[in-house]
């Protein structure tokens, strides 16, 4: 399980992206631009490769507030598509 306490802070996502695994699911969390906002994108996919090598159509993405909430609201995601998608 993913947990939010586990979760860099809003202004880590500035910078950089953070990126974790979790029983056979890897996970993303950047913070984009798109139409003139800022939000953070979630991305999970196959515990096979890293972000780079992983094919897009085998990613599964969503936007969040980019905010601590939005951070909470992105691991509850991460958690359910972990659960829909990749449980072991």
């Amino acid at each position: 399980m993913i947990l939010f306490k586990n979760m860099m802070p809003i202004p880590y996502f500035q910078k950089a992206a953070f990126t974790g695994s979790d029983q056979g699911m890897r996970y993303r969390l950047c913070k984009i631009e798109q139409d003139d906002q800022t939000f953070l994108q979630a991305a999970v996919w196959p515990d096979l490769f890293c972000y780079d090598k992983t094919p897009e159509d085998q990613k599964i993405f969503q936007l969040f507030d980019f905010s601590r909430e939005g951070i909470q609201s992105a691991v509850d995601w991460m958690n359910q598509m972990h659960d829909e998608h990749f449980h072991t």
